[in-house]
């Protein structure tokens, strides 16, 4: 079992996760760089495979604190891979016709098709977590959610969905810096909300929240994978290695081709 992954059934504390571990990758940044060159191809390669043998799915979730960095993993994890095979769905706040729906209803529309790689940034679980901490709906709506969305991906495993699960675990000093970095850069500022602070104030409501999702929502058909990440570059390779590893235990073949090619010659 990978060191990171949530053993289904334990609960989780999130002060017991450091932010700053590295220890399955000592060697530091500028190595860092070209080992995540390297399973940034191993990652194309599977992925092309995975599009040509349509057979399996893929559903990876990403979700965290402001300034986690689920943009920077999509952006540098998936690099170089096929758009056609890897989609990326957000979910915001729900818009009117999506409320008039049942929660789960937006997102089974942006579930993996056969071949596909679909990237979930934020996912079902805000609907245990901003729902939660802003007290959108009462305890006893959003308690019975945590058994709904287990079921919800049961149902995903059982018809041919893997799914990996990423929470990116950052600690408040390290969103701090991050904020003002946006604050302070032009480039960025458009990343900036004043909303952002007042969500930093709910950090503890928020990592309330977290635990309770880490703790009963990590299966053995969807588990939950704590990764430390205020080490950008860290946070990079660990879902890089996870995710390649994951893609090679699927078995993959390519698909015979659907006449015989002996003998054609092409002139």
């Amino acid at each position: 079992m990978h060191i990171y992954k949530v053993k289904p059934g334990s609960t989780v504390n999130l002060a017991e996760y450091d932010a700053n571990d590295n220890q399955l990758f000592p060697d530091g940044k500028k190595a860092s760089k070209k080992a995540l060159e390297k399973l940034n191809k191993k990652l194309e390669n599977l992925q092309e495979l995975l599009y040509a043998e349509h057979k399996h799915k893929v559903l990876i979730v990403l979700q965290g604190m402001d300034t986690s960095g689920k943009d920077g993993v999509i952006r540098h994890v998936f690099e170089g891979v096929n758009p056609q095979g890897v989609k990326v769905a957000s979910f915001k706040v729900p818009t009117p016709k999506e409320s008039d729906h049942d929660y789960l209803w937006r997102i089974h529309e942006h579930t993996p098709g056969n071949g596909e790689i679909v990237i979930f940034n934020r996912s079902q679980y805000e609907d245990v977590l901003v729902v939660r901490v802003h007290n959108l709906v009462p305890p006893e709506v959003w308690g019975k959610r945590y058994d709904q969305i287990n079921e919800f991906e049961r149902i995903l495993a059982e018809e041919g969905t893997t799914i990996l699960k990423f929470y990116l675990h950052i600690d408040k000093d390290e969103q701090k810096e991050r904020l003002q970095s946006r604050l302070d850069d032009p480039t960025k500022q458009w990343k900036f909300s004043v909303g952002d602070l007042k969500e930093r104030k709910r950090w503890d409501e928020y990592t309330a929240a977290y635990e309770d999702v880490l703790s009963k929502t990590s299966t053995k058909y969807a588990p939950w994978y704590i990764i430390p990440s205020n080490r950008k570059w860290y946070r990079n390779l660990m879902i890089g290695e996870i995710m390649v590893d994951t893609l090679k235990k699927l078995d993959m073949q390519y698909p015979e081709p659907e006449e015989p090619l002996e003998g054609i010659v092409i002139e």
